[in-house]
């Protein structure tokens, strides 16, 4: 029984998520489904990196299945892309050890938050990118996202529902930056694990502390008393993109 590692990227607006779904389009239902195409057999189960949500993007997401087949990883590849939708593409897929699990090997992951920040709305970008048509502060956003790095409890930047679904929230950011090229702003932040909307709650924050709404102040308090009073919005689905996973093996 091979043990398959896959890569994929995909464009997230026309789906609910990469989770399967009872009553509504996944990520993994299309995938399961193009592989059970492909191989000839019954749709297997796959187990996905993380649970993107509704509308939310990736640029490298990683699933792993176990098949019987013995289909070339190039023929995998090729067979898939002309099977899946057009909004989801493998980019590769390798033989991985028996024990290796997407979500359980994980060592970290890498999310970017983008933020079309030019006056007018760009229909090219629609539903790829959040539309916000003021100023930003970019050294001030700079200086606040640094606050994040390091080993914190996150609670006040998770959806108060999400907090149910961990023993812990506290996690590990290792870089946290924000950049801004032709009025395309990027903010990337890489971490050993990220709570339910965390990212889209540091980047709402980080507009906040843009805006005056904010502090650097408010942030240190967040982390210290785990209120979320004292961050930011939760920033559209649109926006968001698993940018990368790191394994250890």
């Amino acid at each position: 029984m091979r043990n398959l590692k896959v890569f994929i990227a995909y464009n997230g607006a026309a789906y609910h998520g990469f989770q399967r779904q009872n009553n509504a389009l996944s990520v993994q239902e299309a995938v399961e489904k193009a592989i059970g195409k492909l191989l000839k057999c019954e749709p297997p189960v796959i187990y996905g990196c993380s649970r993107t949500d509704a509308g939310v993007h990736a640029r490298r997401f990683c699933f792993n299945f176990r098949t019987e087949s013995k289909i070339p990883c190039d023929g995998f590849v090729k067979g898939m892309n002309t099977i899946l939708p057009p909004d989801i593409a493998v980019i590769s897929c390798e033989d991985a050890c028996e024990d290796f699990h997407a979500r359980f090997c994980t060592k970290s992951k890498e999310y970017v938050y983008l933020i079309n920040n030019k006056p007018n709305r760009d229909v090219f970008l629609q539903k790829l990118a959040y539309h916000y048509p003021y100023p930003l502060d970019i050294p001030k956003m700079r200086s606040a996202a640094a606050l994040f790095v390091g080993e914190h409890d996150f609670g006040a930047f998770c959806r108060a529902e999400g907090k149910a679904r961990v023993k812990s929230t506290i996690r590990t950011i290792y870089a946290c930056s924000v950049e801004e090229n032709g009025g395309i702003v990027e903010i990337k932040i890489r971490g050993n694990g990220f709570l339910y909307n965390m990212v889209r709650i540091l980047a709402g924050t980080l507009i906040y502390i843009s805006e005056g709404k904010r502090t650097e102040s408010d942030i240190l308090s967040a982390l210290n008393t785990r209120n979320r009073d004292f961050g930011g919005v939760t920033l559209p689905p649109e926006g968001l993109y698993l940018n990368e996973v790191y394994y250890y093996t």
